[in-house]
């Protein structure tokens, strides 16, 4: 399967990127051909500019400035994120990127006033999450990255198919015990994915 991984994390040296690493290497071995989509290595712009508002429902015009995005997502059999939470939220380049490139025609349509997904061609979703915060703050907070990926992105790819979600929380109160279990969970998580 072709597995498209994006990643949203500005520093090489971090742990959000020793788990985008093993992310890779795990889906590899379990043979699937890995999409990987470093979105800071990549320079990906993610302001959504006036001009691609001004053209944002007429496909294909709109994606003329995202192209090898959009072609990327539509060879895309399966869909990991690898990504921080900041602020109860995804970074604004992980954010930007689902507002330039899942547009109208790519990611959805609309007939008759309804939404209907175009990105049924995926099979598998999944996220490798950090946050700073503990599971009950981000509880309280509503998750909103969670919600996310296991409500909003699930319904425009298959609503009834499982989601793949991992997610370390309490970052700010890591060990190097805690920190090596997630990425031994990350590891044998995405050698089944």
């Amino acid at each position: 399967m072709r597995v498209l991984v994006l990643h949203s994390h500005p520093v090489e040296s971090s742990y959000g990127n020793a788990l985008y690493r093993q992310t890779l290497e795990s889906l590899k071995t379990a043979g699937h051909e890995v999409d990987d989509c470093n979105l800071y290595a990549e320079n990906f712009d993610p302001v959504l500019s006036r001009r691609d508002r001004m053209v944002y429902h007429d496909y294909p015009q709109n994606t003329e400035q995202v192209k090898d995005y959009v072609d990327r997502l539509k060879r895309a059999e399966g869909l990991v994120i690898v990504t921080p939470v900041w602020n109860f939220g995804f970074p604004a380049i992980l954010k930007g990127y689902f507002d330039r490139v899942w547009l109208p025609g790519v990611s959805f349509e609309l007939v008759n006033g309804k939404v209907e997904s175009r990105l049924r061609h995926i099979r598998k979703l999944g996220a490798v999450l950090t946050y700073g915060a503990t599971p009950f703050r981000a509880f309280v907070a509503g998750n909103p990255p969670k919600k996310i990926v296991k409500r909003v992105l699930r319904a425009q790819i298959n609503p009834v198919r499982p989601v793949t979600f991992l997610a370390h929380y309490d970052m700010n109160n890591c060990t190097d015990e805690t920190l090596a279990a997630f990425l031994g969970k990350v590891k044998a998580t995405m050698e089944r994915f």
